[in-house]
């Protein structure tokens, strides 16, 4: 799970995922290890000020590979505990250690930050809808207009590193001569990644406005915004990502557009099927699906399953239970939460939210007769912001 010092909404509650991992469930607000300089080291005391000399805690401890920089740093007394360490980073972010069975139960729904990243985008598509609406061409505008591109066109963000090796670009490395503005329309032409030549028309003319007044900078480089100084600057996707970062909160990047928009768009794909007579004519439904939405994500179908689609969406389609049968009280719910959401995209979400849970409460209930108490302290539990 990917955390930020002000944590969001988990759509796993951690109190099942450690149940499930047989672990204790923890806060470091509890009587904890607490580490203290000492020469080019540390030493460690207990919840009772006693210093530690114990060499498996010791060693435990040390397993959890805490940067030396980090300060408040807090160490479970329990090697069973679901957070094994919190600390405060350089720049004051609460960072967590977590223990290596608790990280598996939560990574077994890796794509739970989809889920997050969801009930993120009506917030998202208002600030970028204010953000490019203001003057000028400021940092914010240009930034806006890219992830509005982002999202509706799907095209890749762009690394320069590409454009050096293979000559391919994406939208924060394109150039001046890969899009032409007609009127209220802009058509794009450009070699993307993996050879794909890119061709689309997008119409709408606030976007084509500003990208012209972006061509009528100076330079090459397509997408340059205007800083305090009246200097221009060019746009990189760790500009995009961070800003990504700034109107959210959340470890949002780019990428995460297209992740849902495979997932979207494959849910869509395969609820155009008629209901299938065996398991061979679903796969085949599933196949088609995935080289539907690998053709208008420009990828190979087997990294478009793999990275693209939300494994539940497969899953829900095997059993019978895709998006058409989801309860629509449960959707209207959802949909007066979160009214900017298209109206597929909240019935996507509130597939996978429900199935997530589902199968996360399942396990728990199921713990006491599959799973023994995780042992502690092997691994390198990662530690995120």
């Amino acid at each position: 799970m990917l955390l930020d010092q002000t944590p969001t909404e988990n759509i796993v509650d951690p109190r099942d995922a450690a149940e499930t991992a047989g672990l204790l469930y923890v806060s470091d607000e509890e009587p904890g290890i607490r580490r203290r300089k000492s020469g080019k080291g540390f030493t460690y005391t207990g919840p009772g000020g006693k210093k530690i000399d114990d060499k498996a805690t010791l060693d435990r401890i040390k397993s959890l590979a805490i940067p030396p920089a980090y300060t408040d740093v807090w160490i479970c007394a329990r090697a069973n505990g679901h957070i094994q360490a919190t600390g405060r980073d350089a720049k004051g972010r609460k960072q967590y250690r977590y223990h290596p069975a608790f990280r598996e139960v939560r990574e077994s729904t890796k794509y739970e930050h989809m889920l997050e990243f969801a009930k993120s985008l009506p917030a998202i598509r208002k600030t970028i809808d204010e953000h490019m609406s203001l003057r000028g061409l400021p940092r914010e505008k240009v930034l806006a207009t890219v992830v509005h591109l982002l999202e509706n066109t799907l095209i890749r963000v762009g690394n320069s590193d590409y454009v050096k090796q293979n000559k391919s670009y994406g939208l924060t490395t394109l150039r001046d001569p890969h899009v032409k503005v007609e009127g209220g329309a802009l058509r794009f032409q450009f070699k993307g990644k993996s050879g794909k030549t890119w061709k689309l028309q997008v119409k709408d003319r606030r976007i084509a406005k500003i990208v012209k007044a972006c061509q009528d900078l100076p330079g090459q480089d397509l997408f340059q915004y205007l800083d305090e100084s009246g200097e221009r600057q060019s746009i990189t996707s760790a500009d995009v990502n961070a800003y990504l970062k700034e109107i959210t909160g959340r470890d949002i990047t780019a990428k995460d557009f297209r992740t849902w928009a495979g997932t979207v768009l494959a849910a869509l794909a395969l609820a155009e099927f008629e209901e299938f007579d065996n398991q061979a004519m679903a796969k085949k439904n599933i196949r088609s699906a995935i080289e539907k939405v690998s053709s208008r994500l420009g990828n190979t179908p087997s990294i478009c399953r793999k990275c693209y689609v939300h494994p539940e969406v497969f899953s829900s389609y095997l059993d019978g239970g895709l998006l058409l049968e989801i309860k629509d009280e449960i959707e209207t719910e959802l949909r007066e939460e979160l009214p900017s959401l298209k109206p597929e995209e909240a019935a996507v979400l509130t597939l996978l939210q429900e199935r997530i849970s589902r199968e996360v409460k399942q396990e728990a209930e199921k713990k006491p007769a599959k799973r023994k108490r995780a042992p502690a302290g092997k691994g390198q539990p990662e530690m995120r912001v």
